[in-house]
């Protein structure tokens, strides 16, 4: 390789395009793995969700039925008792659900670090080119 001062144009463009090259190679390298480690995120909140559903709806039976059965010995009618109980069960599971989707959201799963770095190799690029 020749010192950069007898270099000529062309074989300087070469070597930009070639630094060019790897350098989206690389990125494309950076953006399978950050890709990579969000589907392992989106995989564990679901399998999160599906678990705690599996878990949770057994003893949430239970749970109501005991409930229900407490407040029809307090003396509330039977189907207030179990309106009560249902209302509840809505509440818990419906803050389930909110919790597992915000864990799934489009910003969670935004490959940041791989956009970043993007954003500055272009900008290198641009410096390259003048």
């Amino acid at each position: 390789m020749q010192p950069a001062s007898n270099r000529s144009i062309p074989e300087l463009f070469s070597d930009a395009l070639g630094q060019l090259a790897k350098l989206v190679s690389n990125e494309f390298e950076l953006a399978r793995a950050e890709m990579a480690e969000k589907a392992a995120k989106a995989g564990n909140a679901a399998a999160l969700i599906a678990g705690g559903a599996v878990f949770f709806i057994p003893a949430l039976v239970m749970i109501l039925f005991a409930v229900a059965a407490a407040l029809m010995h307090a003396g509330v009618s039977d189907p207030v008792a179990y309106l009560i109980t249902g209302v509840g069960a809505a509440a818990i599971g419906g803050a389930l659900v909110w919790v597992g989707l915000s864990r799934l959201s489009g910003d969670a799963l935004k490959p940041k670090v791989t956009l970043e770095q993007m954003e500055r190799d272009k900008m290198a690029a641009k410096e390259m080119v003048r």
